[in-house]
């Protein structure tokens, strides 16, 4: 019992020792962050003072730059967090309508070729080409005859009909001309007829060429529209090679007007 008191009493003041250490220690370590915080705030109220505005503003302005800098933060974040979304979405939209176009075209398409094909009867390879519609440019009357004594083509332009409206009052203003092909120098001229589609011109031309000769020959007839103030256009041609013609008597008859391109291709043929 005696030895026990003792080593109480001992460990007594060791305890009272060790609270004061930790009190002292304590209040050392308060009244050092105190410190340190009080000099920066002497530090930084000093590095103000020397700035030569008035606190106000200086607060005003910290206050405004601090806001710019979250208002873009933000403008950024969401922009970002925007646009990624939009093209998240555009992507599987595109994906999808193209998807969908091209069931929809196909199913249609696929089902358009066998329904020709099962009312034609035609194979992939054995397409029936579309008809091309002709234009009409209307008809051109002529008569044709050879004088042997005197060598000389006879060409006679009786009359034209249902010619295309070529001027804005919905009429035309016709006329021919006649030379023989390849010599393009000794052309013939009809009268001009004015507004009207079917002019009646009884006129004839002669050509003097030796009968030998005629059979390398193209009799052209062209039908103009005449204009006062522009180029004369031309509505059609009608295009003869002298060697089908039969001289042995007259000829009268009635040509269709083709194209000038057409008329070519048919002489170049020919």
């Amino acid at each position: 019992m005696a030895e026990s008191r003792r080593e109480a009493l001992a460990a007594a003041p060791m305890a009272t020792t060790a609270s004061t250490v930790g009190a002292n220690s304590t209040d050392i370590s308060g009244t050092g962050s105190s410190e340190d915080f009080s000099k920066l705030k002497d530090k930084f109220m000093n590095e103000l003072n020397k700035i030569p505005l008035p606190n106000w503003a200086i607060v005003s302005i910290a206050f405004v730059a601090v806001v710019l800098v979250l208002s873009c933060c933000f403008c950024i974040c969401k922009k970002w967090i925007f646009k990624k979304k939009n093209k998240k979405k555009g992507k599987d939209k595109g994906k999808n309508a193209i998807n969908m176009m091209d069931v929809n075209d196909g199913a249609k398409t696929e089902a358009l070729k066998d329904e020709d094909d099962a009312e034609t009867g035609l194979t992939d390879t054995e397409k029936e080409p579309e008809p091309k519609e002709e234009e009409k440019l209307g008809k051109l009357q002529f008569s044709l005859d050879y004088n042997f004594t005197e060598n000389t083509l006879i060409v006679g332009i009786i009359q034209a009909a249902d010619l295309p409206a070529m001027d804005m009052g919905g009429t035309s203003d016709p006329y021919v001309k006649v030379y023989l092909l390849p010599d393009k120098k000794k052309k013939f001229e009809t009268k001009v007829h004015r507004k009207t589609l079917n002019p009646t011109f009884n006129e004839q031309f002669q050509f003097k060429v030796p009968y030998v000769e005629l059979g390398g020959k193209t009799l052209m007839m062209t039908v103009y529209d005449f204009d006062r103030f522009s180029k004369h256009d031309a509505i059609g041609d009608v295009k003869l090679p002298m060697n089908k013609i039969d001289f042995s008597h007259v000829t009268e008859e009635w040509r269709d007007l083709v194209s000038f391109l057409s008329s070519l291709n048919v002489c170049n043929s020919g």
